[in-house]
Formats: structure tokens, sequence, C-alpha cells
């Protein structure tokens, strides 16, 4: 197995922008000393109350800077945000700063609320995001200047003036649990993955076909399936709980859209789990009117809180039913103190991480 440090970059209410960022440093710089393997972040926009990274490519250079081994990069840009030529040139330029330490994460965007003030149409967003592989393998072609007309994306004679440090371009990312976009993942060479909110026992149909299809098309290397969720260890499962479960059940209420005149919160986690009643998706609907019911969370195992055997033993298990073979833990989260977010950091680095590297789920 490989591990990420994964972050939202949640505001905190007693912290600056500067000094969260300072904050996030420092985790990664312990992370990297750990033996982590990855860093990844998100990209969103317009909730100063929720999280403070709107920009991918700040954030992995900023943590390239201050880390010497980790793989860094974006989980992911949002494909339809970007015009696809600004895109490519920044892409190629993070990679060169990095040394070809960067994993690319592409994504669609899962808010419509990132959209709107950019005069986008949310429903149009899929199309663009898939056709950007192509669009970028041609731009890291050896033919430059390129030329590119899709059905999104058309570029005209356009020389690329720095190409990516990795050939022909760093490994690539799609979180998505859609049977169609994994059939792309899949053909394509992209590393899939899915958060907390999606349950495993639904994921794991859907990656047995993934897998088979990544056999099929004859890559040369194992993909990378990934599985995020809020993570602490401790000294003791007492100590874990006490410091961290309902902290864990405060962690995501940034998912929630702000509240309408006169709506409770209760109200507002209803109104968007019926969300993915539309989509198809109970079980994510489910857990997503859960999600701030510690009881539930500790039931269902969604969030891994306690020891390191705990942990380790909890990982072990969800990995196996749900087929992901890189964790994604999200360690700081609610208004965790410092303290307790790096001995939870240095203890699933010196703890977890061991007792999981040579475990292989699929």
């Amino acid at each position: 197995m490989k591990f990420a440090h994964f972050s939202h970059i949640w505001a905190k209410p007693a912290m600056t922008p500067h000094q969260r960022y300072e904050e996030l440093w420092r985790e990664l710089e312990l992370c990297d000393d750990l033996g982590f393997d990855y860093s990844f972040c998100v990209e969103h926009h317009f909730r100063p109350d929720e999280s403070w990274i709107s920009s991918p490519s700040l954030y992995a250079v900023g943590a390239g800077a201050r880390t010497k081994r980790m793989r860094i990069g974006p989980m992911g840009y949002i494909v339809p945000l970007y015009h696809p030529l600004r895109l490519v040139e920044e892409i190629a330029i993070v990679d060169q700063m990095l040394g070809g330490r960067m994993e690319l994460g592409l994504v669609p965007g899962i808010s419509a609320e990132y959209f709107k003030p950019f005069g986008l149409d949310y429903s149009f967003r899929k199309s663009p995001t898939l056709e950007f592989v192509d669009y970028m393998r041609a731009a890291y072609g050896e033919k430059q200047p390129f030329s590119f007309h899709g059905d999104n994306h058309k570029t005209e004679s356009a020389e690329i003036s720095v190409q990516p440090f990795q050939k022909p371009h760093p490994p690539l990312w799609m979180m998505s649990r859609d049977p169609q976009t994994l059939e792309f993942c899949a053909t394509n060479g992209i590393n899939p993955g899915y958060f907390l909110i999606y349950p495993r026992k639904d994921a794991a149909p859907r990656y047995v076909k993934f897998l088979e299809d990544w056999a099929k098309a004859g890559h040369p290397k194992k993909p990378n399936i990934a599985y995020c969720t809020i993570v602490h260890v401790d000294d003791t499962d007492e100590k874990a709980l006490d410091v961290a479960l309902k902290r864990a059940a405060r962690a995501y209420e940034g998912f929630l859209p702000h509240p309408k005149p006169g709506e409770t919160f209760d109200e507002r986690v209803r109104e968007h789990a019926k969300k993915f009643i539309g989509r198809g998706e109970p079980g994510a609907s489910e857990i997503m009117a859960n999600l701030f019911d510690a009881d539930y969370l500790m039931k269902h195992e969604l969030v891994f809180i306690g020891s390191a055997e705990t942990v380790a033993a909890k990982i072990h298990a969800a990995a196996k039913a749900g087929l992901f073979n890189v964790f994604l833990g999200e360690f700081n989260f609610s208004d965790l103190p410092e303290a307790d977010l790096m001995r939870s950091i240095r203890l699933f680095g010196e703890k977890v991480i061991p007792a999981l590297r040579d475990y292989e789920p699929f």
C-alpha cells in the first residue's frame, strides 16, 4: 500500500490564511520525514468558511519547496475552469519546479458554486475534462508547434515553451466512481479513487470491473486506486476517540451549501443528501444524511480513529472490502489542536505505514 497526506486546507477560525498555510507546511515536512508517498490537495472556490485552497499549483510548488521526497499534486485541477492551453503550460512548469515529483489529478468539479462566478455552465463539465487528456498529450507531443481540434478544445499552432519533467506527462488521477469515467480511466491509464461519502460495498464491484478493463488495456503497471477519509491516531483508542471523534463528526460541514434564510442545520443536511438520490446513489445519500453523526461514523467504519494498531486494522479491512491500495488520510480537520495533529501524523508514519506497507489488497 501507499499513503498520502490529503488536505482540503480547511479554514480555521483562530487562524489567518497565512498561519494556516504555515501549519500545512509543518504537516508536510513531517510527512516527508516519515516516509509518506504523496501529498494532495483539493481545488475549491468562493467559500471562505470552508477551504482555503483555490490554487493547486501554488500548493504544489510551496509543498515542493519544503519537502524532498514526497510526490505532490492536485486532486485535482477543476479542468473546465481553465483554458486548456493555459493549464498545460502551468502543469509543465509545476512538474519542472518539482523535479518530476508531480502527480496530476483532473476533475470536472463537484459544486455548481465554483462555476457561476466564472460565468460557466456547471452542466457542461465532464466532456471537457475527459477531452483534456488527449489535448494534454498533444500539447506535450514531439510535434511542436501543436494543434488540436476536439469537440470542446481547439488550438491552432501553439508551441509549449516548457515541457514537463516527466515524459510524456505526470501520472494521472481522476477521482471518480462513475462507471463511464472508470472505463475511460482504465483505457487511458488513469488512477481513480473515491471518498468516504461513497460506500465501499458499492464501490468494490465498480472497481472489479475497472481492474478487468485495466488488464485488458495492457498497461504495464498495476493501477493505484485511492480512498480518502478522516484519520486520527493516538496513544490509545480511548484517547484518540476523546480527541477526535466529535471533531470528525463536524469535519465536513463545508460540504453543505450556504444555509437559506431560516434553514436549520439538519434541514441543510437532508436537502444535500437528496442530491445523491438524484444521481442514483442511495448509499451515498445515506452516508451524507449521517455524516455528522459520530456514532454512525464509527459503526460503519467511515473514519479511522484509534491507536496505531486499531487504525492499521481498520485500513486493512477497508482496503480489502473497498479495493483500494492508496490511502489518502485527512489528518487536519475541524479545530484539532496542532499538538494532537502532529502526534497523529507521527504515530501514523512510525507505526501504521510500516504495518501496512507490504499489504496488497488486489
